[in-house]
């Protein structure tokens, strides 16, 4: 007997101890399709541009900062966090202006886009994570049920980490005969999970489907994807750009910044709304998210360089997946946006907003937040020790 006998039921016994929570591998003719594409490569998706997709450094020092206890203090609000009260009262009539996004928390965005309702990323569970038990647990509870959002025209996945693909929501959802739009490899975790192929669109970069009369092109994104251990990147990872007859929106689902974004734009904007990630970020993964700074950058590329339509933050707030503090995406993104200029919507979990109507502009999450450190900063006025001294620390709600 060689060793790979001894393993061979060592394997089958892992197998079998995956919950459905991990999905399903693609296999048969979805691989064959797979091996196809020009993004797979040796085996794996590649990304548009070289992205390192495991933390760098020391994994010691980061344990000694992620787990210190003044530093997850500061990963968490200190009290909480005002969830919209009367979301489900706002969308019963439908927007005045023909695009209405509603922010649910994290990714999670119903976009209203002239007379369709498109759910992208939908994440209700309590944790991210292949276990009920353990994982990052929610912040902040969703702002209204599934069973309340309504009629769905199509949900759109941007890959499939369990805080953007989600058990029991797509479970939920497979029941309500909605189509799902999403990268290529992911639809094998749809299948398994009650979602039949004929209701699935699974696009590879730069492929279109219209769904109700709404363009949805799965666009680059500079990421990785995986929901174990063993990681075989056999699922892409992807943007979306969205399209109806008068209005263009962005979502970026996952990412880290690259050149792309101009291309995206060119091709398929500008937008008059644009969803981009901008928290999770750390200098132990540079690569693969962006910090409020490079998603205000991604933004101004997709808009053809200067500012145009809304911004509207995602994948901060609802949480705790990066050392920084939960409260730094917020007021980075808000200083960003000043900067340059550009509109930028900062609605509370389940606040809708139209982006051609008010904007929500409040800094809401200080009233919620330790003290805010500004090291992105820069130093303003004649420089005076005082002056830059008053510009690194802001407690939260004083500005």
């Amino acid at each position: 007997m060689t060793g790979a006998d001894y393993l061979l039921p060592f394997r089958t016994k892992l197998r079998s101890m995956r919950t459905e929570s991990f999905g399903a591998d693609p296999a048969g003719a979805r691989m064959e399709r797979i091996r196809r594409s020009p993004h797979f490569v040796d085996g794996v998706f590649q990304n548009p541009v070289g992205a390192r997709t495991r933390p760098s450094g020391s994994t010691v020092e980061f344990a000694k900062i992620y787990f210190h206890k003044e530093q997850r203090a500061r990963r968490t609000p200190t009290g909480t966090v005002p969830v919209h009260a009367t979301t489900l009262a706002d969308l019963a009539a439908p927007p005045a202006t023909g695009l209405r996004l509603t922010w649910m928390g994290h990714s999670s965005v119903l976009a209203e886009i002239d007379g369709r309702r498109i759910l992208f990323d939908p994440v209700w569970g309590e944790r991210c994570s292949p276990f009920p038990f353990a994982g990052p647990k929610r912040l902040h509870p969703t702002p209204l049920s599934l069973a309340a959002l309504g009629p769905v025209d199509v949900v759109v996945i941007s890959h499939d980490h369990y805080d953007h693909l989600d058990l029991p929501t797509i479970r939920a959802l497979a029941g309500t005969g909605t189509v799902f739009a999403v990268p290529l490899g992911v639809g094998a975790h749809l299948e398994r999970w009650g979602v039949p192929p004929s209701r699935m669109h699974e696009l590879d970069w730069n492929e279109t489907a219209t769904v109700a009369g709404i363009s949805l092109t799965a666009t680059p994104a500079r990421h990785f994807c995986g929901r174990g251990l063993r990681n075989q990147q056999h699922t892409l990872w992807a943007s979306w750009a969205v399209t109806g007859p008068e209005h263009r929106i962005y979502h970026s689902g996952d990412t880290g910044y690259f050149p792309g974004f101009r291309d995206i734009g060119a091709e398929h904007g500008p937008f008059d709304a644009t969803m981009i990630q901008i928290g999770a970020y750390s200098e132990y993964w540079p690569d693969i998210h962006m910090t409020p700074a490079e998603g205000m950058r991604a933004h101004l590329d997709l808009q053809g360089g200067r500012p145009h339509g809304v911004l509207l933050p995602i994948h901060w707030g609802t949480f705790n997946l990066a050392p920084h503090p939960w409260a730094e995406p917020g007021e980075w993104t808000k200083d960003a946006g000043e900067e340059a200029g550009q509109a930028v919507a900062f609605p509370r979990p389940g606040e809708p907003f139209e982006p051609a109507g008010k904007l929500p502009a409040e800094a809401w999450w200080r009233a919620v937040s330790q003290p805010i450190a500004h090291p992105w900063r820069r130093p303003r006025g004649a420089g005076s020790v005082a002056e830059t001294s008053r510009g690194d620390m802001d407690l939260a709600g004083e500005r």
